[in-house]
């Protein structure tokens, strides 16, 4: 049976195409900057987001910690959404290696942060507080691909208060298909852009982080520090790669799934859904407490995986098919109907 895994998009595999092109990769000592994918990887990603240089990092966390660390100093702090990854799901690690503070605001519930309220949390020049230097913001947040003009008023923002700007781009893909632009129309944007290989374009490690020049080379440094100096990786870059070349403009398929498996299960009267005009590959359902462990056993005796939360994110990708999505629709509706029979 195949198993439907809807929990992220980074449970995601190597496709054979994929292995065939990391088995026959060339291979060098990265840390001499001698492995020759490694080098074109980061050159392709930097010249896909219309960036001087790129970074090649093992992960997302990683690479937005580097950028952090790159951006701000000891003392330094950075404005950030209270529910954003770079904040709330990368272990305090600006804090704990840089000595950065984070400032939180809440998002509003179109993804964004509001500008008013930045403004107002940014500290005065005075050695009381911590210098705010950099403003975070995500793209993806939550699935919400956030608008164009939206963004450009944030460069405009930052420029005028004399802030840095940096995107966790996870996602960043995903935004720029639901927008139907290219993703450096929003990358150029920003001083700083990280994105994701291991999400939705479905390589099995690995994430980019690009700027200019001498801040990238600054990143590497700290990247070195973060134990993040990697040798003979060419194969994992070769993922990198072809995941590029191959998985952005399939993305729109992802965002299709999401889009019908979101109308299919809200005709189940037992679900409440969240599926916004803005969002991508996720979607949130709300599940009665009651049912909720024999759900989760009935789904997996169907080769399907969601996660074991009352409230729960679906996230579709490359290894769930329009057919799929029709067979997920029709098992929890099959196992409410039961439930509603026996009740009844």
């Amino acid at each position: 049976m195949k198993t439907l895994d809807l929990r992220s998009d980074t449970v995601t595999r190597p496709t054979p195409e994929m292995t065939a092109v990391m088995n026959s990769a060339a291979m060098g000592d990265d840390v001499y900057g001698e492995d020759p994918t490694a080098n074109r990887l980061e050159k392709l990603g930097a010249d896909i987001l219309r960036k001087e240089a790129a970074l090649f990092c093992p992960s997302g966390t990683q690479s937005n910690l580097a950028a952090l660390l790159t951006h701000c100093g000891r003392g330094d702090e950075y404005i950030v959404g209270q529910q954003a990854h770079t904040y709330r799901y990368e272990g305090g690690g600006a804090a704990v290696f840089g000595g950065i503070q984070p400032q939180p605001l809440n998002f509003r519930s179109d993804g964004c942060l509001d500008l008013g309220e930045v403004e107002a949390n940014i500290k005065k020049d005075d050695f009381h507080f911590a210098r705010t230097r950099l403003l975070c913001l995500e793209n993806t947040h939550k699935g919400i691909a956030l608008p164009l003009d939206y963004l450009e008023q944030c460069r405009d923002f930052s420029r005028e208060k004399n802030l840095r700007l940096h995107l966790d781009g996870a996602r960043l893909f995903n935004a720029a298909r639901k927008l139907d632009i290219d993703a450096h129309n929003i990358a150029t944007l920003f001083d700083s852009v990280s994105i994701c290989l291991s999400k939705g374009l479905g390589a099995p490690v690995g994430s980019l982080l690009v700027g200019e020049k001498d801040f990238i080379a600054e990143a590497r440094r700290w990247r070195k520090v973060l134990g993040g100096g990697m040798r003979q990786i060419g194969m994992l870059a070769a993922a990198g790669i072809y995941a590029l070349e191959n998985n952005i403009d399939r993305l729109s398929e992802d965002q299709h799934n999401a889009e019908a498996l979101a109308r299919g299960l809200g005709e189940v009267e037992e679900i409440e859904v969240i599926y916004r005009d803005s969002q991508t590959n996720m979607l949130f359902i709300t599940l009665p407490e009651p049912s909720l462990s024999s759900l989760h056993v009935y789904l997996r005796q169907r080769g399907i995986i969601i996660p074991g939360d009352i409230s729960v994110r679906l996230v579709t990708h490359l290894e769930i098919d329009r057919r799929d999505i029709d067979y997920i629709i029709s098992t929890f509706k099959d196992f409410y109907a039961a439930k509603r029979s026996a009740a009844g």
